[in-house]
């Protein structure tokens, strides 16, 4: 197979889409030809900064060179999180992704995110190795502490779940409705996050830390962008930063510990697992990805992988937000449940929302119908491939495969195909990663307990009785 000049193989293609292009593969048969060092710098917040060093092939390949760096950046960019990207090599490459990566440019959606992420100007700067920006990383400890009387308490999207968990035993629990995601008051949110902690904290003999699992991009316990707070205007974007620790003060002078979701995901995952390097994956609405090192601990990154890239297929579906095409949001939800249907002789009205056509597709799966059963297969042979590129920058021993989209028998066919593409093309990383549905020890673990565990708090606290 050929793609911009660079012969690449595959032996496993989706039965349903054939014409995908494993971004991973094909940028490894790119590398394998490339002679000119590239560098890539990424800058988040607090001076943070990520750094890959790669090659680029000579200008007969100018298409394919662009293809590949604009790629790394755009995969590099939406693992990390950053509002500056530093390039350095190829002068010319660099200001065609300036162009780009501006407001009204190719990439503005990108632009834009980061800007409202970072609350600053985003900007490619051309760098040379004098001016190159040398790698500072920083960890944080990803929670795993059970002592003393904790509250966890998971912000979701239709309800929201507390739990009361003393020494690591879950005490109380309850899930109530709410509907943040119409609310344009930011009072409701606050109102319901304080209820949720009283509540909590009434079955507790004292509160030595709280910790909150919530979807979206958070800078220290500010959420920068998130889904529940949907409808909030811009003009009150103040009162939403400091929501969680306002709240906790209702509560008392107690730590405080917020995460994005899909972290406290792989967090329960280490938990249960007992070791780290563990990435969950969840395919629900779209495509969340969370992730805890070697170390248990959180890179600081932001892991929103459903914008990463991850087929080079120039006519791959697009995805209406970003206005990007070949994107994981695409591969790894419920609309690649929608996207798949056609190629299997199954026709979906368009009356019903996404989530009901995955209903409808796994109910033909549960009754063993082959052509239903095949888009689950090519879901897990995309992820097969992207495992390969996600490892690039993840080290991941273990993957929690999670959401809607891999419920029942379709998650097993998933998991399945997913394994054997890695066995057959990546025989090495099949030895090292596990892939694996949550099984009963997971789900005890739950996510408002793992969320309770991130705050570590003094040990006179804990002592006290």
């Amino acid at each position: 197979m050929q793609y911009l000049g660079i012969a690449y193989q595959v032996k496993n293609l989706p039965a349903l889409d054939p014409a995908f292009i494993p971004f991973g593969v094909w940028a490894s048969a790119y590398e394998a030809g490339a002679e000119r060092p590239f560098k890539i710098a990424v800058e988040r917040e607090n001076k943070l900064v990520t750094v890959r060093e790669t090659k680029l092939r000579g200008p007969e390949f100018a298409e394919a060179n662009y293809r590949y760096a604009e790629r790394m950046v755009k995969l590099l960019l939406w693992s990390v999180g950053g509002w500056r990207v530093y390039l350095c090599g190829d002068d010319a490459i660099a200001a065609r992704m300036q162009e780009e990566y501006r407001p009204g440019g190719k990439r503005e959606f990108d632009v834009g995110f980061m800007q409202d992420v970072y609350e600053r100007p985003f900007e490619i700067v051309v760098t040379d190795e004098a001016t190159f920006p040398q790698a500072r990383e920083q960890t944080r400890k990803a929670g795993g502490h059970t002592d003393g009387c904790r509250i966890g308490f998971d912000a979701g999207g239709s309800d929201r779940k507390v739990s009361a968990v003393v020494d690591g035993r879950t005490v109380y629990s309850e899930e109530v409705v709410w509907h943040p995601k119409t609310s344009e008051d930011p009072q409701y949110q606050y109102d319901g996050i304080v209820a949720a902690f009283k509540t909590a904290a009434s079955k507790l003999p004292r509160v030595d830390g709280i910790g909150v699992s919530s979807a979206g991009v958070f800078i220290g316990n500010a959420p920068m962008v998130s889904s529940i707070f949907l409808k909030v205007p811009r003009s009150r974007r103040e009162e939403v930063k400091t929501i969680f620790d306002r709240a906790a003060k209702e509560i008392g002078n107690v730590p405080i510990v917020v995460a994005n979701d899909g972290d406290v995901s792989a967090l329960a995952g280490a938990m249960s697992l007992h070791e780290g390097a563990v990435m969950g994956l969840a395919m629900g609405t779209s495509e969340a990805v969370g992730y805890v090192n070697a170390g248990s601990s959180l890179l600081g990154w932001f892991s929103e992988l459903a914008f990463a890239p991850v087929d080079l297929n120039e006519r791959a579906m697009r995805d209406e937000w970003s206005g990007d095409r070949g994107v994981g949001c695409k591969y790894f939800s419920q609309d690649a449940v929608a996207k798949l249907a056609p190629a299997a002789g199954i026709a979906l009205s368009e009356r019903l929302t996404p989530a009901e056509k995955l209903k409808e597709v796994q109910k033909l799966a549960e009754q063993g119908l082959p052509y239903a059963q095949e888009i689950f297969r090519s879901i897990g042979v995309y992820l097969g491939h992207t495992l390969c590129l996600y490892e690039r920058l993840y080290d991941i021993r273990s993957l929690i495969v999670l959401g809607r989209v891999a419920s029942g028998v379709g998650g097993e066919l998933i998991v399945a195909e997913c394994r054997r593409v890695l066995e057959e093309e990546y025989p090495e990383l099949a030895q090292k990663l596990c892939v694996m549905l949550p099984d009963e020890k997971f789900r005890r673990v739950g996510q408002s307990m793992a969320a309770a565990s991130l705050p570590e708090i003094s040990p006179c606290r804990s002592a006290r009785g």
